[in-house]
């Protein structure tokens, strides 16, 4: 008995195509595709316009900033400045013998002060004067010289003590006790500070600079006031002038 599917030919596979198309298409639904934006039609990857490069990757030339205008006021005021003699009976002239100084008359003992912030450059703690000679080198007898932060020299001598510590290359501040006044060196037995502001020139041994090269009298009136008159225009302008003398013009008078 023949089959019955013998001889039948077999039918078109387009029906079945047709129904497999919408499971295909299905397997494909929304959620794969990017979502649009803003209503607009989903473009593919290369219609896409390039988005803009990282600020991190930008090759433009990097600006200059703009300089800064000057300060009107200074960045840093002058340096602090006492009156170098700490006592309530204090006496001097505005001019001196031979040269520019001021002795500063207190009785003995008073302290005598660093007038500014600086670092001491000289301390002499023995007093080597000699009426006999040599004049000059040993006139302050005990004596200590301070470079101040304004770049001046203070020096004052004759003293009958030096403040332990005070000994070169330390730091002190306006107002520390340096020592006290006294009557050494050719002081002429009479208590006083012989104080002096030069610039700092050959350091060690110029104690023809060292004994004073300005009138100190403007500045202590200032001081004396509670002013903060300073020296260093008036030492600068000497010293342009002057240079760094290396000899004495006078051998007399105290310092």
């Amino acid at each position: 008995m023949r089959s019955r599917s013998i001889g039948r030919r077999p039918g078109p596979a387009y029906p079945i195509l047709l129904l497999l198309v919408p499971a295909l298409v299905a397997g494909c639904g929304p959620a794969d595709r990017p979502t649009p934006a803003g209503g607009t039609a989903w473009q593919s990857p290369s219609a896409t316009a390039p988005a803009p490069p990282s600020p991190a990757l930008t090759t433009a030339e990097p600006t200059t900033p703009t300089p800064a205008a000057p300060s009107a006021t200074p960045t840093r005021s002058d340096p602090r400045h006492v009156f170098p003699v700490r006592a309530d009976n204090v006496a001097y002239h505005p001019t001196h013998s031979t040269y520019p100084g001021t002795d500063i008359f207190a009785d003995c003992g008073e302290p005598v002060v660093a007038v500014t912030d600086g670092v001491i450059l000289e301390v002499s703690r023995v007093d080597r004067f000699d009426k006999r000679g040599p004049r000059g080198p040993y006139n302050g007898g005990l004596s200590v010289a301070l470079l101040g932060d304004d770049g001046v020299r203070y020096y004052g001598s004759h003293l009958s003590a030096i403040a332990a510590g005070v000994d070169p290359g330390v730091r002190v501040r306006a107002g520390q006790a340096l020592g006290k006044v006294g009557r050494t060196g050719n002081a002429n037995n009479v208590c006083h500070l012989h104080f002096g502001l030069s610039p700092k020139c050959q350091g060690h041994d110029d104690w023809w600079i060292r004994r004073g090269v300005i009138w100190p009298a403007p500045y202590l009136n200032s001081w004396r006031k509670g002013g903060n008159r300073g020296p260093a225009a008036e030492v600068v302008a000497w010293q342009r002038k002057h240079g760094c003398p290396k000899a004495p013009t006078t051998t007399g008078g105290a310092g």
